[in-house]
């Protein structure tokens, strides 16, 4: 009897001993498979008329996608969402400077000179360069520590009492951000250039998200003396957001009333129209404008007010028109600001690298990490000579500049027209425009950071270490400040890594990992995975989307046939979707036949083998969509995490890697055990 049809096998071969198993695997030397020393640095310095121009394409992205620029077919998409996204730039900018603790113009600076850098040495097509809350407050935090009020104590003339030289601190505190903002460029502009992209992983996604969080708390903390009208004393150091709230809320009495009354009436109209925009937004072309109204309004009504009424509210003041010419930072702040610009650096590029990534497989171009840290760099580096702080991408700017058809950073260079047009023509139109105002659009705008406590069931249900990470980094960044608590975050997020490794055997590739697949190596899995298997991953997935959306055409080309045919049989329709179904079907097939590895010959399944792993987090739950050999402990995490589905079953599990290999061999010709997913693949070929 057949044993194969219960499912049993008996396995026979020779004993394997070392010289066997290397002809068998047909092992090869280290050397033959790394070059030497001499060898790799032979190459490296050789020169060639190809290398260099891949050299000077990767250094300057503009070089490939600028040549190729269809006007007809992007130049449009890219002015209208350009435009909408430079209006978005103008209340953000001006507001945000507030964040950083700095005149609102140098806000609109900001907006204008880092995204016309990015433009030329970025890799996303999508993303908005300019000011974001984070990064504002975190440079806030900096400016106020060396620049604080009680530094620029001046005697008020023939009285007893004194005021602050506000000139003089605003003066220094430009000169403190821009510091702060170059040399955190420079720093970005050294690690990408020296291979070190790869940094961001360490910044897990539950520490991001605890991280913006707690930081969002400082930042509504900061905007509340424009929001009540009170002076309180900013503290620095641990505990410092504890002991600034406590001195706002000895204020409360002496509130400012009709400063309260413009933030309300300007948070209860902005919450208003943002909930309608979001309502309308399918039946719009482009989002309404409620932040630019809300300027335009308020400013208007201060006019008004200040000239009929003895009321008097702190607005932005005198807005320079014109542009300011480059400065030369002062380098003997660096020592003072180094720690302030390494933790800017990396947030900043955390932030950035993941909105690029998230556009860039949604529409299916890469982002380079090494080049992205180069790109964002450069631009705080260059911005810094012109008095900006340091910049990131704003979801909410990305997103509009996505969602209204733009398809490259043209979009870019057309929402910088915009904002140099309101610096040069219409910035003295802002001067009546309440600081309250300003501080309502920022408050307004961190309701989405907050939502970010949802976290905490989600994780409670999957991952009680990644809760646990969540929980520490929020607390360390609201006691210990932003940059300890950054410093603190990652260094409790690091205890929890075990280091990985990988084995390959061929045939049916076998790839093994000692420990586990965590949040801080999940990308280099999957790179490793390709580079050993010769299997572009993200290729696939491309390529199965776009399948998936010529079945869609193909099925409504069916159901309109139905139509003009009503008389005929319910069943053409259906023989009609079976049909593209089995296109389907043959076309993907294809796909991982042909085009998309070295190996695509020689190899039929991969198993991905997880057995010596204790633990999996929620980052690599999303990463990990593939067959595996794993402990029990490791699939009820897997279950918690709501990893399997009605395309991955338990059936994918097995208990050996052996049991496995007899599966994929077993299955080799069904095509229907073949997995398409959106992080990894379970590849079953032929």
């Amino acid at each position: 009897m057949d044993s194969r049809r219960f499912g049993k096998y008996r396995v026979e071969r020779d004993v394997l001993d070392e010289q066997r198993l290397e002809e068998v695997t047909q092992r090869k030397s280290y050397t033959d498979t790394h070059p030497s020393l001499t060898d790799r640095l032979k190459d490296s310095v050789r020169c060639s008329v190809p290398k260099l121009k891949r050299c000077v394409m990767s250094s300057l992205p503009v070089l490939y996608w600028l040549p190729k620029y269809s006007v007809w077919d992007y130049g449009m998409p890219d002015l209208v969402s350009g435009i909408s996204v430079g209006i978005m730039h103008l209340p953000q900018g001006m507001a945000y400077a507030l964040l950083a603790s700095l005149p609102p113009v140098f806000g609109l600076y900001t907006s204008l000179y880092p995204p016309l850098i990015y433009l030329f040495f970025g890799t996303s097509r999508h993303i908005s360069i300019g000011t974001f809350t984070v990064l504002s407050i975190m440079v806030g935090s900096v400016t106020e520590r060396l620049a604080p009020d009680a530094a620029f104590i001046i005697n008020n003339g023939t009285n007893i009492t004194t005021e602050v030289d506000v000139t003089a601190r605003d003066l220094y505190r430009v000169q403190v951000a821009a510091a702060t903002t170059v040399l955190g460029g420079l720093i970005q502009v050294v690690l990408g250039m020296v291979k070190f992209g790869f940094v961001g992983t360490y910044l897990s996604e539950p520490l991001v998200h605890a991280y913006t969080t707690a930081a969002s708390a400082h930042a509504v903390v900061a905007q509340l003396k424009y929001v009540f009208g009170v002076s309180p004393t900013r503290f620095n150091g641990p505990l410092s957001l504890v002991y600034t709230l406590g001195h706002v809320c000895s204020l409360l009495p002496q509130t400012h009333l009709p400063t309260l009354v413009v933030s309300a009436v300007s948070m209860a109209f902005l919450i208003t129209a943002k909930e309608l925009n979001s309502f309308l937004s399918p039946k719009l072309p482009v989002p309404i404008p409620v932040e630019l109204i809300t300027i335009v309004s308020a400013t208007l009504i201060s006019s008004y007010a200040h000239l009929n009424s003895n009321y008097t509210i702190s607005v932005v003041g005198e807005i320079p028109s014109g542009l300011s010419s480059p400065r030369a930072p002062d380098i003997n702040l660096f020592q003072e600001v180094i720690g302030d610009a390494f933790a800017l650096a990396i947030v900043g590029y955390a932030i950035s690298f993941s909105l690029g990534k998230t556009f860039a497989l949604k529409h299916g171009y890469k982002v380079d990490s090494n080049q992205e840290l180069v790109a964002l760099g450069l631009s705080n580096t260059v911005g810094g000579f012109f008095q900006c702080f340091s910049v990131c991408p704003s979801m909410s700017r990305s997103l509009i500049q996505e969602s209204t058809g733009g398809k490259t950073q043209m979009a870019g260079l057309a929402s910088a027209v915009i904002v140099l047009v309101t610096i040069l023509k219409l910035g003295p139109l802002f001067q009546e425009l309440p600081k309250a105002v300003l501080a309502s659009i920022v408050l307004v705008n961190l309701k989405g950071m907050f939502k970010q406590c949802m976290d905490i069931v989600k994780l409670w249900r999957s991952s009680k270490i990644d809760l646990v990470v969540w929980l520490v980094t929020l607390v360390s960044t609201l006691l210990f400040n932003l940059d300890l608590g950054l410093a603190g975050s990652i260094s409790f997020a690091l205890l929890t890594v075990i280091f990985r490794t990988q084995i390959e055997i061929p045939g049916i590739t076998i790839f093994h990992s000692s420990a586990t697949v965590y949040f801080a190596n999940a990308d280099l899995y999957l790179e490793a995975l390709k580079e050993k298997s010769g299997l572009d991953i993200s290729k696939m997935i491309i390529y199965k989307r776009r399948q998936e959306a010529k079945q869609r055409r193909r099925e409504r080309r069916a159901a309109r046939r139905a139509k003009r045919q009503a008389k005929r049989e319910d069943g053409d329709t259906t023989t009609l979707g079976s049909s593209s179904d089995d296109t389907l079907s043959r076309d993907l097939e294809r796909v991982s036949l042909g085009s998309l590895g070295k190996w695509t010959w020689d190899i039929h399944s991969i198993i991905l083998d997880l057995s010596t792993a204790n633990f999996i987090d929620t980052v690599a739950i999303k990463t990990m969509r593939n067959s595996v050999c794993l402990l029990a402990s490791v699939v009820e995490q897997l279950e918690r995490g709501d990893f399997f589905s009605e395309s991955i079953t338990k059936q994918c599990l097995f208990a050996s890697v052996h049991d496995a290999v007899l599966f994929c061999l077993n299955h080799r010709g069904a095509t229907s055990f073949t997995r398409y997913e959106t992080s990894l693949v379970c590849m079953k070929f032929r």
